[in-house]
């Protein structure tokens, strides 16, 4: 295991858009969950103590936590951080020069903060708690203070300027950009309140961000983000790559090795929601076999700009996927979806995966391979 990524559940305020497992602080729930996640990282690293290439602080608003709160956090991880890429997000009303110094000293070394836009009317409609000064500010003061610094943005939202948002992201000279679309998700606020997304705004928002940063030098290397070079995020790499990871705290997913007993490759679990992970409650496992591994690195390897590599995945899963893929990906190269070179396949256009995905995943079934 060589990448690590820890759910810090709590936020100040909870946007009407998010689904995720998040909890606003009250009384001793933190000191909770930091006990909780003590024993736990204690346990995880007991059967992987290996050296981390990535630790990941995701969230909720990591930020959120007081300084001694951040302190108590890393002393819970034993693994060895030298070298590896550690990322915290956060919101940029949580962030200071203090809490820069602070940050660095423990080791994060690149922060992800939660902009969004630069917009005081955009905001607002997001019920975000920042303003577009204080999102101008906070990016600042992370470069300033040496971090690598990548910011969210959400794009194709009413009344937004887009140009403008990534016009503010190219002046500023962060290393990456995550641009993502406003998803609604069934029983968040702005699910109820009949919000829609605007596709075709979606698709030029994103259309503009691919030129705008492009010729900045941010290249699209994955579906929703851009970075300079070398300013890639690892961590997720890692995940796009459908390697093997831990997760810590509620709501967390780990993905880890298989000891090949029974057919699956690697297992798979998923912490259950904060009270019943401070109770000690075990996580949900999945076993992933081989050839559902191989699906899913066909499907998170064609999101990267580079492509995948067939061969690759017939080595890690054991399995002969070029003879039944082949003629699909010829098909899908002749009508200018997919280049191929040798056995490494590249969507030409990343913003239409889905058919092609569905393709090869059916060309796979249809195979019957044995694993």
């Amino acid at each position: 295991m060589k990448h690590l990524y820890i759910h810090v559940p709590f936020c100040p305020t909870i946007c009407p858009y998010c689904d995720f497992h998040v909890v606003r602080r009250y009384g001793g729930l933190v000191e909770a969950y930091l006990k909780r996640l003590t024993q736990e990282a204690q346990a995880l690293f007991a059967q992987h103590p290996s050296k981390l290439n990535t630790l990941y602080l995701g969230g909720g608003t990591p930020s959120f936590l007081r300084n001694q709160e951040l302190e108590r956090l890393f002393q819970a991880l034993q693994w060895n951080l030298e070298g590896a890429e550690v990322t915290l997000e956060a919101n940029p009303g949580t962030l200071n020069p203090e809490r820069l110094q602070l940050l660095r000293a423990l080791g994060v070394n690149r922060l992800s903060l939660g902009v969004q836009s630069f917009q005081d009317d955009v905001l607002r409609a997001l019920g975000r708690a920042h303003g577009g000064k204080g999102a101008l500010r906070a990016v600042e003061m992370s470069l300033e203070a040496g971090f690598r610094t990548s910011i969210d943005l959400i794009l194709g939202l009413p009344g937004q300027d887009v140009l403008a948002d990534l016009k503010q992201a190219v002046a500023l000279g962060v290393g990456h950009v995550s641009a993502y679309t406003l998803q609604i998700e069934p029983g968040t606020p702005f699910a109820l309140s009949g919000l829609a997304p605007d596709p075709d705004a979606e698709a030029q928002a994103f259309e503009l961000a691919q030129t705008v940063l492009g010729q900045a030098g941010l290249v699209r290397y994955e579906v929703s983000n851009f970075a300079r070079p070398g300013q890639e995020s690892q961590h997720n790499l890692a995940y796009w790559h459908n390697a093997t990871w831990g997760g810590l705290g509620p709501g967390a997913t780990g993905q880890l090795a298989g000891s090949g007993d029974g057919g699956f490759l690697t297992w798979r679990y998923t912490n259950p929601p904060l009270p019943r992970w401070l109770q000690g409650e075990e996580p949900w496992v999945e076993q992933v076999g081989a050839l559902e591994h191989a699906k899913e690195s066909l499907m998170l390897g064609l999101r990267l700009a580079q492509g995948v590599d067939v061969g690759q995945i017939e080595l890690r899963c054991g399995l002969k996927l070029w003879p039944a893929l082949e003629s699909t990906v010829q098909a899908l190269s002749l009508e200018g979806s997919l280049e191929v070179q040798q056995k490494r396949i590249r969507a030409l256009e990343l913003s239409t995966l889905h058919p092609i995905i569905l393709q090869l995943w059916a060309a796979l079934e249809a195979a019957q391979i044995e694993c």
